[in-house]
């Protein structure tokens, strides 16, 4: 496995052409263990993997203080060479509930300081609000991110899962590195209007469910029984026809994969590497094995015959259900 590099839009960083979102490690996909996760984030930095995606709200500040010691307690040059994204805004309650977002510039900076403590840094690489404030506009969020790297404290701006005319006007008000938004076989949404605005301006998309969930992983037995604290345990495209249909598309990938010898996971994966040097998969992984795994879809050339047998298999909206329950389909810019 070589490690690729690639850039986050005209104005970011370079980065490591996959890169690994931590969520899961703390949050809405059961319980996970602490020690294999943070020897996940080792192993991940060792393979050459750059770029390490957080968020605030996950359980809590959970997820950023697992980062901040899995950054620690890495070898030096493996922790100087880590870029971590963070994405912030999102209102939990003591019990776990959402409350909506706040993009107030008061709250960006408030959320910023305990970030930085959480994690252990000075500074934050790409810093982005979850969701859009439906009260607050774009430019004021921004206006403040931009404002806390005059200071510092961030080094680029990115967004999160908001639509063509938000970019837009981002775009307008800062530089943007890039916008993070699920992309995958089964969930393509952005190719519409998103995608070629983003192109347009030089913004990269960081790929997040680019295995949905795990939906598409060749790993999801048709039995199997989610735990009451597994977000897919209430997802629409986990449910009842709806999975057995997405487990089908499932197979019929899987009849790809095993003629060119690879995982479907590896497979799924390099479907998105294969879209765009501008876009950087987040890929999951919990364990040392997974991660593995997935690393391995960089050594896998999809030509135009496979990509022809993939989109046959698996063609655009194939997928049954919605990729969040409903009240948190009304958040997405990209549906």
């Amino acid at each position: 496995m070589t490690m690729q590099t690639r850039s986050l839009g005209t104005t970011g960083p370079q980065v490591s052409a996959l890169g690994l979102g931590c969520m899961g490690m703390s949050a809405l996909y059961g319980d996970a263990d602490r020690t294999e996760s943070i020897a996940t984030v080792h192993a991940a930095l060792e393979a050459g993997v750059t770029l390490l995606d957080t968020g605030d709200f996950y359980a809590m500040g959970h997820n950023e203080m697992l980062v901040g010691e899995a950054l620690r307690t890495a070898p030096a040059a493996r922790r100087e060479q880590a870029l971590v994204s963070v994405k912030f805004g999102a209102l939990r309650s003591p019990d776990g509930d959402w409350a909506g977002y706040d993009g107030r510039p008061a709250a960006v900076k408030n959320f910023a300081a305990y970030s930085l403590q959480r994690l252990g840094v000075d500074h934050i690489d790409v810093y982005r609000i979850a969701r859009l404030d439906p009260d607050v506009p774009i430019e004021e969020t921004v206006g403040a991110i931009s404002e806390l790297i005059e200071k510092g404290y961030v080094r680029h701006v990115g967004l999160s899962e908001v639509g063509a005319d938000t970019i837009r006007r981002a775009a307008a008000t800062a530089p943007i590195a890039d916008l993070q938004i699920e992309y995958s076989l089964i969930s393509r949404g952005i190719e519409e209007s998103v995608l070629p605005t983003t192109r347009e301006l030089g913004i990269a998309i960081t790929a997040y469910g680019v295995l949905s969930r795990g939906l598409i992983s060749g790993h999801f037995a048709r039995d199997r029984q989610l735990a009451a604290n597994d977000f897919r345990a209430y997802s629409p495209r986990f449910q009842g026809e709806n999975l057995q249909h997405n487990l089908d598309l499932v197979e019929a990938l899987r009849k790809i994969a095993e003629q060119k010898g690879v995982s479907v996971a590896q497979i799924a994966i390099a479907w998105v590497l294969s879209r765009g040097d501008d876009i950087v998969p987040l890929v999951g992984a919990r364990t040392r094995e997974r991660l593995s795994e997935s690393l391995g879809a960089l050594d896998v050339t999809l030509d135009h015959a496979d990509l022809a047998a993939i989109e046959r298999a698996v063609p655009a909206d194939a997928a049954a259900g919605d990729r969040y329950p409903a009240p948190q389909m009304a958040h997405l810019g990209s549906k």
